[in-house]
C-alpha cells in the first residue's frame, strides 16, 4: 500500500488522475527482468501478461482468462482485478474524462486504442516513469555477448532473409522499415542471445533501408569482435542513439511494427515521415520453418520426451513413498532436462500443480503456496526446454491414484478435443478459429469450457509463444504448412483441480493436403480415461500416438524404463 502512496504523490505534480504500468519494458518481450518488472512491483502479480491502472481512489489490474485466479489471490487485496476481454470491461470509465498519464516507451498506439478507445479519458505521456521515480534500485545491465548460428541449423542464410525483406520494402514502396521486435531481429539476422531468462532474445532493434543499409541498435558491449567481422555492412550503435538517428530522417515513407513500436519512437519518426499501414513481414516469414528447422525442431522433441517420460516414471512411482512438493518435483523435472548435452534452459516458469493449485492455469508454485502430491489428486505439469536447436513446450496431467469417476470423465472430453485438433482436416481457407471450436465440442456439450486458447505459435529456438497464427476463437490467420503450433485444450475448477493435454503439432503437406502432426514424445496417462466415451476412431488415434512414442524413445531408455514405457503405451 505504501508503494501505491508514493506513486499518487506525483499526479499532482504530472496534472494527472491516474496512471498506466504494464508488464514489459521497452522490447515488449514476453518475459522481463525481475529488475525491469514494474507490474510485478506495484500489484505483487507474477504472471507474463497484465497491465494496472492507479486511479486517485481506486486501483485495477486487468489480466487475460489465463491469470484471473492468480491475480485475484496475488493482487486482490488492493486490486480489482478485471479479466479480459470483457465486454463493458471499462464502462467505470467511460463517463469520466481523466487524463491518465503512461510511460510512452512502454506503450504502442495499439494497445492504447484497443483497451481504452471507448472512453472519454485524455491520455499524457509521462517521460519520467512515475515507477521507476518511487523503486530505488541498482539496475543490472546484461552484457551476455549475441551470437550466430550455423546455417547448417537455421536452413536459410541471412543473406537471403535480408533479401526478402527488402523486398517486401520495395514492393510496398517503402524507403525503411523499424524492426522493433527482438525475436524477428534474431530470425532476421540468424542470431541468438541472453537477454531474457527463458527464450534466447537479443535485445535489439534494426533500422533497414530498401537499398539494403542496415544499422543496429543495442548495448554495444553485447557486440564481440567476431560479429563486427561477420556482418562487416552492418553499422552498430548504441540503443541510446535510435532518437537521435530517427530525429534525423526526413520525407521518408517508413514500416513499423504496430505490436512493438512505442509510442514513443512513433512519434519522432511520424513527425517528419510517413507512416505506412503494413505490418511487420517477419512476423509471417518466421511462422513458417522450413525442413532444416523442422528436422532439428524432431531432434529436440525427442531429447525433451525422453526427460519428460523418465520424470513421469519417476513421480508415479515414488509420490506416495516420499515426501514430493510441488516444488521439488519442478526441481526434479529440470534435472531430468538438464542430463541431455543438447538441453539449453527452460522455455517458461514450470507449471507444477496438484490439487486446487491446477485450477490456476499459470500457476508458479512458491513457499507459501506449495502443497504435497498426495494420493487422490491429480498432477498438472505444463514445461518447455530451449534446445540446440529447438523449443519445447508440454503438458501432461497425470493421476495420483484418482478414482473419481467425473475427474475422468472430464480428462476424457479433454483428451477427445485434443485428438479432434489433432485429426483436424485443414483446407485452404482453415484459420485457428473454425479449430477451436472443434476443441472445445466435447466439453461444451456437458456445459463445460475452458478460459485460454487452444493453441499458439512457437518458434525455433526462440520465443515460446509467437504469432502471427493461433487456435482461438478469434484468429482468422490461415494454417499454412510449416506452422508450429500447440495442441492443448484443458479444463480448471476453482478450488479442486486443474486438467490440460499439450502437443506441439506441425503442418505438413503431403501430395497437396495439409494435415497435423504431432512433435512431442510422452504418454498420456491412460489411467484418467473413460475408455467409455472415446469412439473406435478416437482410441485407433490414441494407439498410433503411443506406438510412436514408444518406437522413438525405446532406445534412450534402460531395461526398467523401457518396460514401464511399454505398459505407458500399450494399446486400448
Amino acid at each position: 500500500m505504501e508503494k501505491i502512496k508514493k506513486l499518487k504523490q506525483h499526479f499532482k505534480k504530472e496534472l494527472i488522475d491516474g496512471y498506466l504500468i504494464p508488464k514489459n519494458d521497452q522490447f515488449f518481450g514476453e518475459y522481463v527482468s525481475k529488475y525491469n518488472d514494474r507490474l510485478n512491483y506495484i500489484t505483487n502479480f507474477s504472471g507474463s501478461y497484465g497491465l494496472c491502472l492507479i486511479l486517485k481512489k481506486n486501483n485495477y489490474l486487468f489480466v487475460d482468462g489465463r491469470y484471473t485466479l492468480q491475480a485475484k489471490n496475488q493482487s486482490g487485496k488492493l486490486f480489482k482485478v478485471i479479466t479480459l476481454p470483457i465486454k463493458n470491461r471499462f464502462k467505470f470509465l467511460r463517463n469520466r474524462k481523466l487524463v491518465i498519464g503512461y510511460d510512452p516507451k512502454l506503450y504502442t498506439n495499439n494497445t492504447l486504442n484497443i483497451l481504452f478507445k471507448k472512453t472519454n479519458c485524455k491520455f499524457k505521456p509521462v517521460i519520467r516513469n512515475l515507477v521507476d521515480e518511487i523503486w530505488k534500485r541498482k539496475l543490472k545491465k546484461n552484457n551476455k555477448k549475441f551470437y550466430k548460428l550455423s546455417d547448417k541449423s537455421v536452413g536459410e542464410n541471412f543473406k537471403k532473409k535480408i533479401d526478402r525483406v527488402v523486398k517486401n520494402l520495395k514492393r510496398k514502396k517503402a524507403d525503411l522499415q523499424l524492426i522493433t521486435a527482438s525475436e524477428n531481429n534474431a530470425w532476421l539476422l540468424n542470431i541468438r542471445g541472453r537477454d531474457s531468462e527463458y527464450s534466447p532474445i537479443p535485445s535489439c532493434y534494426i533500422l533497414i533501408e530498401s537499398k539494403k543499409k542496415i544499422k543496429f541498435f543495442c548495448n554495444i558491449k553485447q557486440i564481440p569482435s567476431s560479429f563486427r567481422k561477420f556482418f562487416r555492412h552492418i553499422e552498430f550503435l548504441s540503443i541510446n542513439k535510435i532518437s537521435e538517428i530517427l530525429k534525423n530522417i526526413y520525407n521518408k515513407r517508413f514500416i513499423i511494427d504496430k505490436n512493438t513500436c512505442s509510442i514513443y519512437l512513433n512519434n519522432i519518426i511520424r513527425k517528419n515521415n510517413k507512416i505506412l499501414n503494413f505490418d511487420d513481414p517477419i512476423y509471417s516469414f518466421k511462422a513458417i520453418k522450413n525442413n532444416v528447422e523442422i528436422d532439428n525442431i524432431k531432434q529436440a522433441h525427442l531429447y525433451d520426451g525422453v526427460a519428460l517420460t523418465k520424470y513421469l516414471f519417476w513421480l508415479k512411482k515414488n509420490f506416495y513413498k516420499k515426501k514430493i512438493s510441488e516444488i521439488s518435483a519442478s526441481r526434479k523435472l529440470l534435472n531430468f532436462r538438464k542430463k541431455s548435452q543438447k538441453f539449453k534452459f527452460l522455455s517458461f516458469p514450470t507449471i507444477s500443480s496438484t490439487g486446487p493449485n491446477g485450477a490456476i492455469i499459470h500457476y508458479n508454485p512458491t513457499n507459501k503456496t506449495n502443497r504435497i502430491l498426495k494420493a487422490g489428486d491429480i498432477y498438472l505439469v505444463d514445461s518447455g526446454g530451449q534446445y540446440e536447436f529447438g523449443t519445447t513446450d508440454v503438458t501432461r496431467t497425470i493421476s495420483l491414484k484418482n478414482s473419481n469417476r467425473r475427474v475422468k470423465n472430464i480428462f476424457t472430453r479433454v483428451l477427445k478435443g485434443h485428438i479432434a485438433v489433432a485429426d483436424f482436416k485443414i483446407k485452404p481457407n482453415t484459420s485457428g478459429s473454425i479449430i477451436d471450436n472443434a476443441a472445445r465440442k466435447y466439453l461444451r456439450e456437458v456445459g463445460l469450457d475452458y478460459s485460454h486458447g487452444t493453441g499458439h505459435g512457437v518458434g525455433y529456438f526462440l520465443n515460446v509463444h509467437e504469432g502471427p497464427h493461433a487456435i482461438s476463437q478469434k484468429n482468422k490467420v490461415k494454417i499454412q504448412e510449416g506452422m508450429i503450433i500447440s495442441n492443448e485444450p484443458g479444463y480448471y475448477e476453482k478450488n479442486n483441480f486443474g486438467i490440460r493435454i499439450e502437443n506441439l503439432i506441425y503442418v505438413k503437406n503431403n501430395k497437396g493436403k495439409k494435415f497435423f502432426e504431432n512433435l512431442t514424445l510422452a504418454p498420456i496417462d491412460k489411467e484418467l480415461i473413460d475408455m467409455s466415451i472415446l469412439n473406435l476412431k478416437e482410441k485407433k488415434w490414441l494407439n498410433i500416438y503411443h506406438k510412436k512414442v514408444f518406437n522413438s524413445l525405446k532406445g534412450k531408455m534402460n531395461n526398467n524404463e523401457i518396460l514401464e514405457l511399454k505398459k505407458a503405451c500399450s494399446a486400448i
